[in-house]
């Protein structure tokens, strides 16, 4: 089973090579790895080619933003299953996608996801909030709830049947799309509970209360775009944000 790692670059040369170093660590054999560079020109592109494996496909050219790079490397999967590791993750361990793999085994597994602990931009080591997540049920969504977006992976047809991210959102486009996946009953999925992957602080969601404020909006949208009521989109969208505050504990 090759499972494709998707990869979108912003200007990040501090912290892509140990991103990628993650990656070509794991001790599972069949990955495609594609990097989409939003045209850097900060020395990013020089720390890339050092960096990633031979067979890596690597494209860098301007775009519509972050959900339409990610949509450009869904078009240029082949995998079977779909992952993202972006340039502030790490893969927690060298069998993350070993792991990964064997959950999708079953063949009627259509979704594995697990947790995530955010750690301190310098000092990877230095654990800041732990996302712990959870096996899923329907009612989850009404809660707020969310799987970490960069621990989940997906069999590629699903992203096809949802059409790929929706670029008319900056931000929340990612929450849509577990909003649309987990909404369909056929969608079966696997919770591996243990930490799947170390964000650093200071990502395009939670940098400043303007983009947290922009989020929440969006957030709302995505939640009344997939038929919640104005209540239940209320109810979900403050606890969603009011269970983040756990993280830190």
């Amino acid at each position: 089973m090759k499972i494709s790692i998707i990869t979108v670059v912003f200007n990040a040369s501090e912290t892509i090579a140990t991103s990628v170093a993650s990656l070509r660590d794991q001790n599972y054999p069949h990955i495609e790895h594609i990097i989409i560079d939003g045209a850097s020109t900060d020395g990013t592109l020089d720390i890339l080619k050092k960096s990633i494996s031979e067979s890596a496909i690597l494209i860098s050219e301007s775009d519509g933003g972050i959900y339409d790079a990610l949509n450009k490397g869904l078009k240029m999967s082949s995998g079977e299953v779909i992952g993202f590791l972006h340039a502030d993750d790490i893969f927690a361990g060298h069998n993350v996608l070993s792991d990964v793999a064997a959950a999708f085994l079953d063949s009627s597994v259509e979704g594995v996801y697990g947790d995530l602990v955010y750690v301190d931009r310098l000092k990877v080591q230095k654990v800041i909030r732990r996302w712990r997540s959870t096996s899923f049920s329907r009612d989850l969504l009404g809660a707020g709830w969310m799987p970490p977006h960069p621990t989940l992976f997906v069999r590629r047809k699903w992203y096809e049947q949802i059409g790929g991210f929706n670029d008319e959102y900056r931000i929340a486009a990612d929450y849509l799309s577990i909003l649309k996946l987990f909404s369909i009953p056929e969608f079966k999925t696997v919770y591996l509970n243990k930490v799947l992957v170390r964000m650093r602080m200071g990502g395009a969601s939670n940098h400043s209360l303007a983009i947290i404020f922009k989020k929440s909006c969006e957030d709302w949208a995505a939640l009344r775009s997939v038929g919640f009521c104005r209540f239940d989109a209320l109810k979900a969208l403050l606890l969603k944000n009011f269970s983040k505050i756990f993280q830190f504990l």
